[in-house]
């Protein structure tokens, strides 16, 4: 059965007669959030409830310590929540054979990435009345502000629109990174409601016209000049790594879905106006260039190398800058070459 994720988020109660879910898309603070309201929705009700975690390779590699977890019961809860992370069709055998047969006091929650309509997990998922599919979309700005505003308010937080427009603005679309600014607020103001605006370009290193999403959209506009100055200046600052390349990925990620649409509309004009989420009109020459530029084969690779070099980064902090660096100037001198 498939259910919207606002559905869910708004009323997850009327949800928790099913015990299996497929939180599947892009959208990886959508999909935490949604397990924390199933979590704590069943807390509610049942006080010793026990949380547990997999990973697809561990139930790979040893898919009985997972029977056992799920059928054997326990001396401490009435009520088992366990996630399983990163799933594809790789364990779709052992989760339908689970589906049939899952215990009323276990709530199953799978996490996966994308997952096409030849999918069998998602098909499984979207077909059987036991189990609940919510796919998890991009946030667009909108839902960015809600979150923000939502989020100020339960801290007893007061913020002009001109600093919620930088902490949205910030955030590219991505809740998590929204919180996580929140957060450094939240912890910077104690008992103090009102944050000024130098205050909070501060707190969330906000640094001008030479922006994370500047650096990126000029990397794959092959603006090789553009690139090299903005580059100049962050290099010898502390950077977020991880979330420069997140913003990478969401950008890949709109152009290969502008990419697969493109034979539908007349010309580019046409298809960025068409673009859901909107595209904030300072940046929608940036992006016709970038989709003159590449080809969706090529986005796709970049695609999997964002994963190869996020992972990288983290195995080998010590020279984690240089291969996160070269892997952008890579692509900033590929584009270059194209355009």
């Amino acid at each position: 059965m498939i259910i919207k994720s606002y559905e869910i988020e708004k009323k997850v109660n009327n949800f928790l007669k099913f015990n299996l879910f497929l939180l599947y898309g892009e959208n990886y603070g959508l999909k935490k959030d949604i397990e924390k309201s199933i979590k704590a929705a069943v807390k509610i009700n049942d006080k010793n409830t026990e949380f547990l975690s997999f990973y697809e390779n561990e139930i790979i590699d040893d898919k009985e310590n997972l029977y056992n977890t799920i059928y054997s019961g326990s001396l401490f809860s009435d009520k088992k929540i366990i996630v399983i992370n990163n799933c594809s069709d790789k364990v779709f055998q052992t989760i339908e054979d689970i589906t049939f047969r899952c215990p009323e006091n276990i709530y199953l929650i799978i996490f996966a990435e994308i997952l096409d309509k030849k999918s069998k997990l998602r098909n499984h998922f979207e077909k059987n009345k036991k189990t609940l599919c919510v796919p998890c979309y991009l946030d667009n700005e909108q839902n960015i502000r809600m979150i923000a505003i939502n989020e100020l308010k339960i801290n007893h937080l007061i913020l002009s629109n001109e600093s919620i427009n930088l902490l949205v603005e910030k955030s590219n679309n991505d809740r998590n990174n929204l919180k996580n600014e929140i957060e450094k607020i939240k912890s910077f103001a104690l008992d103090k409601q009102k944050i000024e605006i130098e205050e909070i370009k501060s707190l969330i290193n906000f640094s001008g016209e030479y922006k994370s999403d500047n650096l990126v959209n000029e990397c794959l506009c092959g603006n090789v000049f553009q690139y090299k100055r903005i580059l100049s200046e962050i290099y010898s600052n502390t950077i977020n790594q991880i979330f420069l390349l997140r913003i990478l990925a969401n950008k890949i990620q709109r152009l290969v879905k502008m990419k697969e649409q493109e034979n539908n509309y007349n010309n580019l004009e046409n298809l960025l106006s068409a673009s859901k989420p909107p595209i904030f009109w300072k940046e929608k020459p940036l992006v016709k260039k970038q989709l003159s530029i590449w080809n969706i084969n090529s986005l796709k690779i970049i695609t999997r190398e964002i994963n190869e070099v996020e992972f990288l980064c983290k195995k080998n902090p010590q020279v984690s800058k240089l291969i996160f660096f070269s892997f952008f100037t890579k692509i900033c001198k590929k584009a270059s070459n194209y355009s």
